[in-house]
């Protein structure tokens, strides 16, 4: 007696053993989509580093993460310089 886990790919557990395994069916299917995940994990855990070349970008983009992040800490860092010069400027009129 089995009892069916995922019927879309064949795989069944044993309840006497507590085992998943294969009903007839390969395992091929299951073993991609965990690579595939696998990829966008390790893909996720390179963004940390900010070098690397990523899955879904072009060629020869190794630095691009820590240069949009300078660059977008600069003008934020402009617009909040900008703001606390002009509440001061108004606050001494």
């Amino acid at each position: 007696m089995y009892v069916q886990v995922l019927p879309e790919y064949g795989l069944v557990v044993d309840p006497m053993v507590g085992v998943v395994t294969t009903a007839g069916e390969s395992l091929a299917p299951v073993i991609e989509k965990v690579a595939d995940m696998e990829a966008v994990a390790n893909d996720i855990v390179n963004m940390l580093s900010g070098k690397g070349n990523f899955l879904a970008s072009f060629p020869n983009r190794e630095n691009a993460l820590p240069t949009a992040g300078a660059a977008t800490a600069y003008w934020y860092g402009l617009a909040v310089g900008l703001f606390i010069a002009g509440v001061y400027a108004f606050h001494l009129m």
